[in-house]
């Protein structure tokens, strides 16, 4: 596939905000909701966007608790939106829009971005990439939601859900 942009040539802002989508970059207070954001949750982290060497920044302890003991239960991941039979739906979520469980009905998370039919949402990790996991848009259960893992995530950030379903 030809790139979203090249080198010396003028590209439209939507290739930027495709390859954030689908790389799970957040950018900006509309992604990142101000006094009530965790940066390991919207994997700042792995952006090397957080140091747990300085000290004494608001949030500093709790961050590095978090960062310490590993389990960060929600993070930002990017989303693709199709129909029962995977075709890509097109302008068919919005962002607020609430992705649930279809076979349990619970509520995973929140779509933040969307983009024709990709988008990123604040997701529990342990519905959203177990394996055959059925979720959809809350008030559009016609609409499928598919959480895809980034190709740059670090591995420990999987592990521990993939030692879990090796157990069950």
């Amino acid at each position: 596939a030809a790139p979203l942009v090249e080198a010396d040539k003028e590209a439209d802002e939507r290739h930027y905000l495709l390859w954030r989508i689908e790389n799970g970059v957040a950018e900006g207070s509309t992604e990142i909701p101000k006094g009530e954001a965790i940066p390991l949750e919207y994997n700042l982290a792995g952006l090397n966007a957080i140091s747990f060497d300085k000290g004494c920044y608001i949030g500093q302890e709790l961050i590095a608790r978090t960062h310490h003991r590993g389990v960060i239960r929600k993070r930002l991941i990017p989303l693709k939106f199709v129909d029962e039979n995977d075709k890509e739906l097109e302008q068919a979520v919005a962002p607020g829009s609430d992705v649930v469980d279809d076979a349990s009905g619970k509520k995973v998370g929140t779509v933040s971005t969307a983009l024709g039919s990709r988008g990123m949402g604040l997701l529990r990790l342990d519905a959203a990439l177990k394996e055959n996991a059925t979720l959809a848009i809350s008030d559009k259960r016609d609409v499928r939601v598919k959480a895809i893992k980034p190709d740059w995530w670090p591995a420990e950030w999987t592990q521990v859900l993939e030692q879990q379903s090796a157990v069950a």
